[in-house]
């Protein structure tokens, strides 16, 4: 199955030369790292970045320079900083392309909950409300099974809902999936050495398999 920089890097295929890209905290901030160099990307962070670029190599972090997730990153040429103000309404008013998220459920008829576990402490939900009512498509990085073992793609989800029927795609560290409008999880792909057994296994949703499922290509 895939690691988190594999689940990025199969993200970063469906990147598309002259997107606006924002990435979510967590397995979407590695994407930066795959987008090939030839293509004329530019990645949005809610904080107040437009162009922002990969992370930085270790020992030339600067402090001042964090994503929404507070980790320090770099900045390409003609990249601009400004205050979260702007870089909400550059989101409601849909100007970015894709939104790419982590999430801790998603439903069957793609609603996705991704900022709370009650009981426990949270900072807040971020942007992730305004980017999941305004982006033109969302795509979904995480793992498909907790580590208890549970199956993190539901029929309804059990957690507080952060959007609803909004989510197209979901990249996970055993397939690819879409999320049909009529509901359930279209497997397209599954990860390398993984069956459709497996995937059968854990996934709690309506799972849907049409043919032969092709194995994903990282590299």
């Amino acid at each position: 199955m895939l690691d988190k920089n594999g689940i990025a890097k199969r993200i970063a295929k469906e990147v598309k030369n002259g997107m606006f890209v924002n990435l979510g905290i967590g397995i979407p901030t590695l994407v930066a790292n795959y987008i090939p160099e030839e293509f004329n990307v530019v990645l949005q962070s809610e904080n107040g970045i437009l162009g922002m670029g990969p992370f930085p190599i270790e020992g030339e972090e600067d402090a001042d320079l964090i994503n929404a997730g507070k980790q320090t990153v770099t900045l390409l040429k003609g990249s601009s900083i400004f205050d979260s103000a702007m870089s909400f309404g550059m989101i409601r008013s849909q100007k970015v392309d894709l939104t790419i998220l982590g999430a801790m459920e998603v439903s069957e008829n793609g609603d996705i909950a991704n900022w709370k576990i009650p009981g426990k402490m949270v900072k807040g939900m971020g942007g992730a409300m305004d980017l999941v009512a305004s982006a033109k498509n969302i795509i979904v990085a995480m793992q498909q099974v907790n580590k208890a073992g549970q199956s993190k793609l539901l029929p309804k989800c059990d957690l507080p809902l952060t959007g609803v029927n909004c989510i197209k795609k979901i990249v996970t560290e055993l397939g690819v999936y879409d999320v049909l409008p009529q509901g359930g999880f279209k497997l397209l792909e599954r990860a390398p050495g993984i069956s459709v057994e497996q995937i059968k296994n854990a996934t709690a949703g309506k799972l849907i398999i049409e043919g032969d499922i092709k194995e994903m290509v990282i590299d």
